[in-house]
């Protein structure tokens, strides 16, 4: 059959796209995304639309990321981290320092993957993400759906419950999501929920799993101070988490 979409990462259809994105939604945009970068692509390789992506943020103030998906997702994102371009920035510094060497700057701010207990493999590519600056935004953190049916998160999530004084918060989908949240890498989720009490629901997962605070040492501060006292002492949240983590 088909493709059910087709990928046209060309210079061409970027200028004439990013034109359509500021007409549309230019002062509401803050991350201007490349949609499911791939090497048959051309767009990782392609130098004059990195450049043109980058003029992009200058001119706009938007950060620049990628999404990437399919199973050699590690690769592409270890290959998006090598892509510098000349920074356009300063144009009074530049011509002030005619013969000083041109700056190169990271061309990605940020990258989107598929992760969750059943896709685990971009785990230390993301790890490399992050310590080069890159925010970590994270898809399909349900696999959907394909997860919230794992016997192990599904024993964890009945532990939890049996264990904790609030049922509310200990439903497959919020250890599933508590799970990614938990990991190094401090990623963002996306919900995927389609409806508002599924939302509700998903929003849960940030009973247990505390990863928008950072402790004194940059990391993420999981299940620390009163958070990982909602469990009772039999059950630690974070070692709940981990068991679904190594064991799906």
């Amino acid at each position: 059959g088909e493709p059910h979409e087709v990928k046209d990462h060309s210079l061409e259809n970027f200028l004439k796209q990013v034109e359509e994105t500021k007409a549309h939604i230019g002062p509401y945009l803050n991350l201007y995304q490349v949609h499911s970068a791939t090497f048959e692509s051309g767009i990782l390789a392609d130098t004059k639309v990195h450049q043109a992506l980058h003029r992009c943020r200058v001119e706009n103030g938007w950060k620049i990321g990628l999404s990437v998906s399919g199973p050699n997702q590690d690769e592409l994102i270890r290959e998006a981290l090598k892509i510098h371009v000349v920074d356009e920035e300063g144009e009074e510094e530049k011509t002030q320092q005619q013969t000083a060497t041109p700056q190169k700057i990271s061309l990605f701010d940020s990258v989107q993957c598929t992760y969750n207990i059943l896709e685990q493999r971009p785990a230390q590519a993301l790890m490399e993400a992050r310590a080069a600056g890159m925010d970590v935004i994270i898809k399909e953190g349900l696999a959907n759906g394909r997860a919230l049916r794992h016997p192990t998160l599904l024993e964890v999530s009945r532990t939890m419950m049996g264990d904790s004084d609030d049922n509310d918060c200990c439903s497959p989908d919020q250890v599933a999501l508590a799970a990614i949240l938990a990991q190094p890498f401090r990623p963002r989720v996306l919900s995927g929920a389609v409806t508002a009490e599924q939302l509700r629901s998903n929003l849960g997962a940030l009973c247990f799993s505390d990863a928008s605070e950072e402790n004194e040492n940059g990391k993420s501060a999981i299940l620390s101070g009163g958070v990982e006292e909602r469990l009772t002492s039999s059950v630690k949240g974070k070692e709940m988490l981990q068991q679904v983590t190594e064991g799906c």
